[in-house]
């Protein structure tokens, strides 16, 4: 599975469009500042946090392989034990 240049595309627009031109249009005041800031840190963090999830799913990370004799002890072991 190969990773798809669309998605990466639009998030990356709806972010940016948070993280860039939100902060322009903050109304006037005492917090102007601290409101630009969140807005930037809001959108950086939200878009690499969609970016990390989305590219693990192209290499999702597989349970180990356990052979049929682990799997017998581990059940007896856990009192599960398991007749053939």
């Amino acid at each position: 599975m190969g990773a798809s240049a669309i998605p990466v595309i639009v998030f990356t627009v709806l972010w940016g469009i948070v993280g860039i031109v939100l902060p322009f249009i903050v109304p006037k005041g005492p917090n102007r500042g601290i409101l630009q800031v969140v807005l930037i840190l809001t959108a950086a963090t939200c878009w690499l946090f969609w970016l990390c999830c989305y590219m693990a799913q192209m290499n999702p990370l597989i349970g180990p392989k356990l052979s049929n004799r682990t799997i017998l002890l581990m059940a007896r072991e856990w009192g599960h034990a398991i007749t053939d």
